[in-house]
């Protein structure tokens, strides 16, 4: 039945796809800004970020709506003018045009962490690339996911698109969601490692988002007063759902106390030895496997579940205090939640050698940051650490796209081949296309011998070499 059912779904969608394959850039941009269009209304955005939080208990209803709101801009305002048809490329020096094509049908695992704007910024590069996509919802969801997707398919054929190009499965569940991936033509898969195995274990070409939060580090030279309001606005935004929310911070033992402070001031926690022994113990109860029952819920709540007393503080994040950060414990693993470690150190290579130590044992290739005024220290801990992306002087959730930084929108954090996956970076609209080239001939070009083996033949006389591979420098 499950079968029966994705494979009609597909059908469908391979039908809708075949239909707008031909589409301009201009039939094609108007689907793009209706699907946007109709999102981004604040009455839409409003319901979707309400049913979002009711059903699946995780985040903060206004700061969904809010990402949902900003997404759709930055993705809209990445695609405008961006040609995702005909030629998009030519090279009369090479004789060489590249013309864009679709994929076909892509399948989409999504979470259950902020679903509609998940959705909907997956389904904006992909309409745009006039591919089709079909949406596996995670079950917690379910409702949020098929609501989402009703406003866009409402959309397309606001235009005359067809609506089928953008569906979701009537079932939820691993069955149905390996199913998909088998066959479609494409595999975006987010949400957990499980979800990116599966999909790269479905036999279709898959793209997997990363596994891992960011660790910051924050040394002597930081404006300490910016520093502390990313990691803040970080740490708790949606309740800490983000895979780019602040996970741990390292901070320079000079400026520990002011951060503390600022921290502290600006609606941390910080809790005491015995709290954040007893917080530990209630998010992770077995020792390593987090409580799904309390990801993503406020940080007076989870004081509460761990017999914290604010004091009757509103808070937005939780502290903690972590003593050997080289020493694996759950403090430094991932959260989902506004929970934040506070690290020491004392030299700056201290503090690289412990970012990459930490995403070794928590994910590795997703991202980290560094507040400094020392452009040589970024420089460092870029080209000494595993991660497809740092963050220099403001908060980690600019990693999925921000309008005051340039990288790319995006709601899927690649993280290279460090982290099993199949891209390195921020996946975009330019991975939804296939590309014919067109090659004509062109004058013959003549290799300069010379410049080709210089690198080699300027220390060849010091270089061993085999007989049998190299000639005599002068033959």
């Amino acid at each position: 039945m499950i079968r029966e059912s994705v494979e009609d779904v597909v059908r469908r969608a391979r039908v809708a796809q075949a239909e707008i394959a031909s589409w301009s850039q201009e039939e094609t941009d108007r689907a793009v800004a209706a699907v946007g269009w109709h999102c981004y209304q604040e009455e839409t955005a409003r319901r979707l970020a309400r049913l979002s939080h009711r059903e699946t208990g995780l985040g903060d209803a206004e700061d969904l709506y809010a990402l949902q709101r900003r997404r759709v801009l930055g993705i809209l305002h990445d695609l405008h003018g961006a040609r995702t048809t005909g030629v998009v490329e030519s090279d009369p020096a090479l004789g060489l045009v590249k013309i864009a094509k679709p994929l076909g049908v892509i399948a989409v695992a999504s979470p259950a962490t902020a679903p509609a704007p998940g959705i909907i910024c997956n389904a904006l590069p992909m309409l745009k690339t006039r591919n089709a996509a079909v949406f596996s919802p995670n079950p917690r969801a379910r409702r949020s996911a098929r609501a989402t997707i009703d406003v866009m398919r409402a959309a397309l054929a606001s235009v005359g698109a067809p609506p089928d190009l953008l569906a979701c499965l009537p079932e939820a569940g691993r069955e149905a969601g390996s199913q998909l991936m088998a066959e479609a033509d494409s595999v975006v898969a987010i949400g957990g490692s499980g979800t990116v195995r599966r999909a790269y274990r479905s036999g279709t070409p898959a793209i997997g988002a990363g596994v891992g939060n960011p660790t910051v580090v924050v040394d002597e030279t930081a404006d300490l007063a910016a520093a502390v309001a990313a990691v803040q606005h970080g740490a708790g935004f949606n309740h800490g759902t983000s895979c780019s929310s602040e996970s741990n911070v390292l901070v320079h033992h000079s400026v520990a106390a002011a951060f503390e402070r600022g921290l502290a001031e600006a609606g941390s926690y910080l809790c005491d030895e015995a709290e954040a022994e007893r917080l530990t113990r209630r998010l992770w109860p077995d020792g390593t496997t987090l409580d799904r029952e309390l990801i993503g819920r406020p940080a007076t709540e989870l004081a509460a579940a761990a017999g914290i007393d604010l004091g009757g503080r509103e808070v937005t994040v939780l502290a903690a205090r972590c003593a050997d950060p080289w020493r694996d414990q759950p403090l430094l693993r991932e959260k989902i939640s506004p929970v934040l470690t506070l690290c020491v150190y004392r030299e700056f290579d201290e503090a690289v050698r412990l970012v990459q130590s930490i995403a070794e044992r928590c994910g590795l290739g997703h991202s980290c940051a560094v507040h400094t005024t020392r452009e040589d220290r970024v420089l460092r801990l870029a080209e000494a650490v595993t991660h497809c992306r740092v963050v220099v002087n403001q908060s980690t959730m600019t990693n999925t796209g921000s309008l005051s930084a340039g990288v790319p929108f995006t709601t899927t954090l690649s993280a290279g081949s460090w982290g099993g996956s199949s891209v390195a970076g921020n996946v975009t609209w330019r991975h939804f296309l296939n590309h014919t080239t067109v090659s004509r001939p062109i004058p013959a070009r003549v290799p300069d011998e010379a410049a080709l083996f210089a690198p080699y033949r300027a220390d060849s006389v010091a270089a061993p070499h085999h007989p049998r591979l190299l000639a005599p420098a002068d033959a």
